[in-house]
């Protein structure tokens, strides 16, 4: 869902950039003597790096921020000078943030909220009629002015900059991302249905890292922490 999301994130944002929608006008790869549009992404993560692709495919001029130099290091082989990779901090956030015609933010903790990298001062002074696509949204947002919105109404207007915020983006592509999603679960499924979910899980260290709740206790420990309950381990319910 993050591969299917960060892709969204580019289409959702080019889209935005248009006047009809509130953007500034901008087409996002530009045209022979205008300028391409400055696209900014936070993490280098599967979000992240699918929506570069995106990105650099429609011809985006793109900047993206990860405090992981070794995946920036991957990126920059990849993309080589069609992108700028940069050690994200807090003055290249916001330097990069207040230079961008569209920001998306793709920095997600499993399991827990998303840090507000993106403050409403940096908000309030980027370019009237930019856009910022928050996919983190679904686990709070990484933009401090985000708020959940639908596929029905998904954006919003802060200080001249048009958000958007639908938790769970992938909706809107429903045939895609059931099948994306089928993909990937289709072994965990058969192997609950031949082995029963405990012996499942104990045969699979990857699914058993996915158990959150079981015989009422959080089981995951990042939620566990930011919903306030105790921690209890899934090996000591397996039996």
């Amino acid at each position: 869902m993050s591969e299917v999301a960060g892709r969204m994130a580019v289409q959702a944002g080019a889209a935005h950039l248009e006047k009809s929608k509130g953007g500034m006008g901008v087409l996002l790869g530009g045209v022979p003597g205008v300028p391409a549009a400055h696209v900014v992404i936070i993490g280098a993560g599967v979000v992240g790096t699918h929506a570069l692709q995106m990105a650099v495919g429609m011809g985006a001029r793109v900047t993206v921020l990860d405090k992981s130099v070794d995946r920036l290091r991957q990126l920059d082989l990849v993309f080589g000078n069609r992108i700028n990779t940069v050690y994200s901090n807090a003055q290249s956030v916001e330097d990069a943030v207040l230079d961008a015609d569209l920001v998306i933010g793709g920095v997600l903790i499993p399991g827990a909220a998303a840090p507000k990298l993106v403050t409403r001062s940096m908000i309030s002074r980027m370019k009237n009629g930019a856009v910022v696509v928050d996919v983190a949204i679904d686990q709070g947002g990484c933009f401090e002015t985000s708020h959940a919105t639908t596929h029905t109404e998904p954006t919003f207007v802060v200080d001249g900059v048009v958000h958007y915020c639908v938790a769970n983006m992938p909706g809107a592509v429903a045939r895609t991302s059931t099948f994306a999603l089928n993909n990937a679960t289709i072994g965990h499924a058969v192997a609950l249905a031949d082995k029963g979910w405990k012996q499942a899980l104990k045969d699979n260290p990857h699914l058993k890292n996915g158990l959150n709740v079981a015989h009422g206790h959080v089981t995951y420990e990042a939620v566990a922490l930011a919903l306030g309950y105790p921690y209890v381990s899934a090996d000591s319910l397996l039996g």
